[in-house]
């Protein structure tokens, strides 16, 4: 029998992000605390970042830019299949110039 993921809200991962910064404790204290897997305290704190004025938790810098980066390559993709049939096209249809 296979084990369920836990899936945990995003309240949830804030508070312990926060709980994290704030208690002075280690990760596998805060972990062993809330009752959450191993390791999983250190993956939301490369994934989120928590801002210091809002006390919010946010997608890190990294993430954002990894995002970015996969929207600019599928538009590349994109982008590059039309020009190829493009390229197509006008061989088909040659232009006569006078």
């Amino acid at each position: 029998m296979a084990k369920q993921k836990r899936t945990y809200p995003m309240e949830f991962k804030q508070e312990a992000l926060r709980l994290l910064a704030t208690s002075g404790k280690s990760v596998r204290q805060v972990e062993a605390d809330l009752g959450i897997t191993p390791g999983l305290l250190r993956k939301w704190n490369v994934r989120y970042q928590l801002d210091a004025e809002t006390g919010d938790v946010k997608p890190s810098e990294q993430r954002e830019l990894e995002a970015e980066n996969r929207r600019l390559r599928r538009e590349l993709a994109q982008v590059t299949a039309e020009r190829e049939l493009l390229k197509k096209v006008v061989k088909l249809f040659p232009v006569d110039t006078p």
